[in-house]
């Protein structure tokens, strides 16, 4: 590992690689090779946290399994550090190293639909956009996430959750197997029937256990038009606001979804010219059941206060998918950090709500994804994600636009964070740690780290995969 300058943490390979050697894999591969002298580079090494600046000595875009296997094998042999790039999306960046070889999935992007067995088979590269696009056409769809150009690799290996899991679970309760190249660059399937273990590992255990070339998700009828849209208050009234939503979440059923977003007003057309850009408390709503029963239960919350303005409406499932992509639109500068709760009680909201109010940035905010429910049922042990008891979780979600806010901005979300810790829960969503928290790994997995330690050993004993939050082998 290397320090730099700002404080983080990140990996370089210490490989020697010759011009010979990465020749050689360029012939074996289907897919194109990229190096640091190509026109391609540039581009190939650019994800979606601006923040991230690394350099790998070779991007290998796969065109399949194969190609894969070939890499796998190639990075072995030198223990030349491998990073996996689906969507590219992961706040960490662990996407991408310095001097290693990428692994490049981002072309594989196929979903295919299985209507009558409620079964998708999804490639690597895929982004939750397409997943919903092909599964919509049949009424069907699987947890995923918020922003639809996430890819659905990454935000699956760490657990995945949104607008559904509170009625169908999270992601990885959804996955019913996946093809993986392992360490040893063998192709094995993993499910509940064929290597167990693996299986239980890559359910929230990220990519430490090999790479997947292939997801098979359980599928449910949802949509393909829903109830959702936004409800907005003012700043002032946000803290009576919030105890009643406090109280009123907890017998909410498990088809209603309702996130609190702390952040300056976007010049929505429904709000007040007088309110953009000042902060304000929205309340996002989704209900996967009967749009005239979600009307009558969202019904409650045009009493908890003022309504600066309100645009909740039956749309199709797919464009409420892709409601907050504008404001997560690549090429920002993002720093996260997140913590989970059990409850949102006085002190959580006096804290969100005091540094709400002296944002650093119009593009920060502050949002509680309400969990529980069909999520909050499952056995902690039933996947490598154990956090069945949090009922929210918190991300902090510093963003700006040049270098020079660096400090600013992360010096806010650091203090948020810290002034917020004695009321979270002490587990953390593992998708949300940054690149520096490498420390709270553990508390990402709670008692289920140890289990995973032991499943790495098997299968990646000598941490061949070990670039962005890693296991390590037990010893």
């Amino acid at each position: 590992m290397i320090t730099t300058s700002e404080g983080t943490t990140r990996v370089e390979s210490k490989a020697e690689l010759t011009t010979e050697a990465s020749e050689r894999l360029r012939t074996q591969l289907e897919g194109r090779l990229i190096r640091p002298m190509d026109v391609e580079y540039d581009d190939a090494r650019r994800i979606w946290n601006a923040m991230i600046d690394r350099r790998p000595a070779l991007t290998a875009r796969c065109e399949g399994a194969a190609d894969v296997a070939r890499c796998v094998a190639f990075a072995r042999e030198r223990d030349l550090l491998v990073s996996v790039r689906g969507g590219g999306h992961n706040i960490a960046g662990s996407a991408l190293c310095h001097g290693g070889l990428v692994i490049d999935l981002s072309q594989l992007r196929r979903v295919e639909v299985d209507a009558a067995a409620r079964r998708a088979t999804v490639l690597p590269g895929a982004t939750l956009a397409d997943v919903d696009r092909e599964t919509q056409t049949f009424g069907l769809a699987t947890p995923l996430g918020i922003n639809s150009t996430t890819g659905i690799a990454g935000l699956t290996l760490g657990g995945g959750f949104g607008w559904l899991t509170r009625k169908l679970g999270f992601t990885v309760d959804n996955l019913v197997a996946a093809d993986l190249v392992t360490a040893d660059a063998r192709m094995v399937r993993a499910s509940a029937d064929e290597h167990p273990d693996l299986f239980w590992a890559i359910r929230g255990g990220g990519g430490n256990f090999g790479v997947v070339t292939r997801f098979e998700f359980a599928l449910h009828p949802v949509g393909p038009e829903v109830l959702s849209g936004l409800v907005f208050y003012p700043h002032a009234e946000a803290r009576p606001v919030l105890r009643q939503y406090a109280q009123w979440v907890e017998d909410i059923p498990d088809d209603l979804t309702v996130w609190i977003v702390l952040r300056a007003a976007p010049p929505l057309p429904f709000l007040p010219a007088s309110v953009h850009g000042q902060p304000v408390l929205a309340l996002a709503v989704f209900h996967a059941g009967e749009p005239a029963r979600g009307e009558a239960l969202i019904e409650p919350l045009r009493s908890f206060g003022t309504i600066l303005g309100e645009h909740v409406g039956v749309q199709p499932y797919c464009q409420w998918q892709q409601a907050f992509d504008p404001l997560l639109t690549p090429g920002m500068r993002n720093y996260w950090k997140s913590h989970n709760f059990t409850r949102l009680g006085e002190g959580a909201i006096d804290v969100a709500l005091d540094y709400a109010s002296r944002m650093p940035s119009p593009h920060c905010e502050v949002f509680f994804g309400l969990l529980g429910g069909a999520a909050g049922r499952a056995e902690r042990s039933s996947a490598a994600y154990p956090h069945r008891d949090a009922k929210l979780v918190m991300n902090v979600h510093g963003r700006w636009e040049r270098a020079s806010e660096d400090a600013a901005c992360i010096g806010w979300s650091r203090s948020l964070f810290d002034a917020m810790s004695p009321h979270a829960s002490g587990g953390v969503y593992v998708n949300f740690l940054t690149e520096d928290e490498g420390e709270r790994i553990q508390a990402a997995y709670g008692e289920n780290y140890t289990r995973l330690a032991s499943v790495k050993k098997r299968y990646d004993p000598d941490n061949l995969f070990r670039a962005g939050l890693n296991i390590r082998p037990a010893a």
